[in-house]
Order: structure tokens, then sequence, then C-alpha cells
């Protein structure tokens, strides 16, 4: 089983959260995780974690259809900002639009972090490839 300090799990479906969590623990040991219901509410906390020196998620669990800030919203933020640290950004979605897909690429390209693309429901075999730290 590896070992996590944190993560984080962005997605405003109760069940979806649910779910991810129950396949975390089937992989992983975390010492943290934690929940957010849209994009801003988890850029909020990144700047201010990142404001007081603390440590960041080392894997985050990203849906793209919320309300107040979407997925692809919360990625302009995130890599916009200054983190050194290289984290794994998994994309948890059920869209299956190609211009989903063309976004993902995109910004995976604009960064230095790890940005997977995964379509909902997230399968037992592949929860462990995709928690892997980046």
């Amino acid at each position: 089983m590896i070992r996590i300090s944190a993560i984080y799990i962005i997605d405003d479906d109760p069940i979806t959260v649910f779910g991810i969590k129950k396949l975390l623990s089937t992989v992983a040991e975390c010492d943290e995780i934690t929940t957010y219901a849209n994009g801003k509410l988890a850029i909020d906390q990144i700047k201010a974690t990142l404001e007081n020196k603390k440590s960041l998620p080392e894997v985050i669990f990203l849906d793209i259809n919320m309300p107040i800030m979407d997925g692809w919203q919360f990625l302009e933020a995130f890599i916009s900002l200054a983190i050194p640290q290289k984290i794994r950004i998994n994309i948890v979605t059920s869209s299956i639009d190609a211009v989903d897909r063309d976004k993902w690429k995109w910004y995976k390209s604009k960064t230095h972090h790890t940005i997977t693309f995964n379509n909902k429901p997230i399968k037992k075999e592949g929860i462990s490839e995709i928690t892997k730290v980046a």
C-alpha cells in the first residue's frame, strides 16, 4: 500500500466523492483527504497553503463540470501558480466530448504537473495507477 500525505477531491457529486474515497482506502494510506464542491474553494485553499508555506496535496482528483468554478477554470488558475513541487492531477469526468480531451492535452502541455484524463466511474483496477505520486 502506498503512503500519501494529502489528497484533494474536487467534485460536487457526493456519490463520486464517496466512491473515490472508498477506492483510495484499498490502495493508499493517506493522512488527509480533503473534499471541495467546486474549484474556487480548492484554489483558495491552495493559495492560502502556499502563503502559509505549508505542504500541498500530492494528488488531486478533479471533476470538470462543477458550479462556481469548473475544472478547466481551476486548472487555469492552478498552473499559473508558482508551485515547484510536481502534483498529480487526475481529471475524473463522465464527458465523452473530444473537446474536453483536447483541453486536457493543452493543459497537460502547459505545466510540469502530471495531468491524467479518466472517465467516471473510476474502476478498482485503475485507482492504484492514478494515485501514484507525480
